[in-house]
């Protein structure tokens, strides 16, 4: 298992707006194009999510002039940045993207940039190739939700109503429940990881860790207000940029309205929904740039070098 302490970072700030917003950056002097990720949302999650995808990245790198520059943004709400109370949606979480990459990112070099993002969040990297297409070459989507939650709407009144719920003093005793080591250990055996023994102190103490902020709840209930669902399949149909679509051979749909489709069924959706796409399966479950750094890099590192 890979140790925090091997890719650790200085935690560097900016101010987007009037938020104080954390990242830290790795290879900052490599050549190639700039990597920007985005870190899913859940109980205690943050840009430490990707310890082990950057990790492996630069042990699989051959030199220092094959090394592409790393930013790891927290999005606001999450990590070490501000955590304001608010409804987070994608069109807000892209806007300080967009802000970040011009002005952090192009600041070192003035290179339109890589996105690679976890699950549902890509919906953020959607949101900002909408306004702001030339910042961005590819996009690599790592176990994406079912197609079908991602061209279908959900009602308005729905996502208010379980906002409502979710702010409400029921809501702050869930979030307490849930930050609690024995609800976030059996939640990834059930629902994110393929094997069990992954689920250990390094997986589990930054969520504890990063969870102990009462107020890093409004993300999480954002998201499961569902804020990210739309219907996306008009965006989707417009993206220009290459694209890999990655799967784990053991995916499962962590909503509770899960699918009957087989992974190449679910992976077939996307590749016929996105223009220029490319699609792998490799082993794991729903978290692939932690449980399989090693396969997904080495699928990451292959598209880059043939589309």
């Amino acid at each position: 298992m890979i140790t925090q302490d091997k890719v650790s970072n200085p935690t560097q700030f900016y101010t987007w707006e009037k938020y104080n917003c954390s990242y830290e950056v790795q290879n900052q002097n490599g050549n190639n194009t700039p990597l920007v990720l985005i870190h899913p949302i859940g109980v205690g999650l943050s840009r430490k999510f990707w310890i082990n995808f950057c990790s492996e990245w630069e042990k699989e790198s051959n030199s220092s002039h094959d090394l592409n520059p790393i930013y790891n943004p927290d999005l606001l709400g999450c990590g070490d940045g501000d955590m304001p109370v608010m409804a987070y949606n994608p069109d807000f979480w892209a806007k300080q993207l967009k802000y970040f990459i011009e002005n952090i990112v192009q600041n070192n070099a003035k290179k339109s940039v890589i996105l690679v993002v976890q699950g549902a969040l890509f919906t953020v990297a959607l949101e900002l190739v909408k306004i702001a297409p030339d910042l961005v070459e590819k996009i690599i989507i790592s176990a994406p939700p079912p197609y079908n939650l991602i061209n279908e709407n959900n009602p308005e009144w729905r996502k208010k109503l379980a906002w409502t719920i979710f702010s409400s003093p029921f809501g702050n005793l869930f979030y307490r429940y849930a930050r609690t080591e024995k609800f976030l250990r059996n939640f990834s055996i059930r629902r994110l990881f393929y094997s069990s023994e992954a689920v250990d102190s390094q997986w589990l103490n930054p969520l504890i860790s990063g969870s102990r902020n009462m107020a890093s709840r409004y993300a999480v209930f954002s998201f499961l207000a569902g804020f990210w669902r739309k219907n996306y399949s008009d965006e989707i149909k417009s993206i220009q940029q290459p694209t890999l679509i990655v799967l784990g051979a053991a995916t499962t749909s962590v909503s509770k309205r899960g699918i009957t489709k087989t992974t190449n069924e679910w992976l077939a959706d996307y590749l016929g929904a996105f223009p220029q796409s490319q699609g792998k399966i490799i082993s794991g479950r729903n978290v692939l740039p932690y449980e399989s750094a090693v396969e997904f890099v080495s699928a990451v590192k292959s598209f880059l070098v043939n589309s």
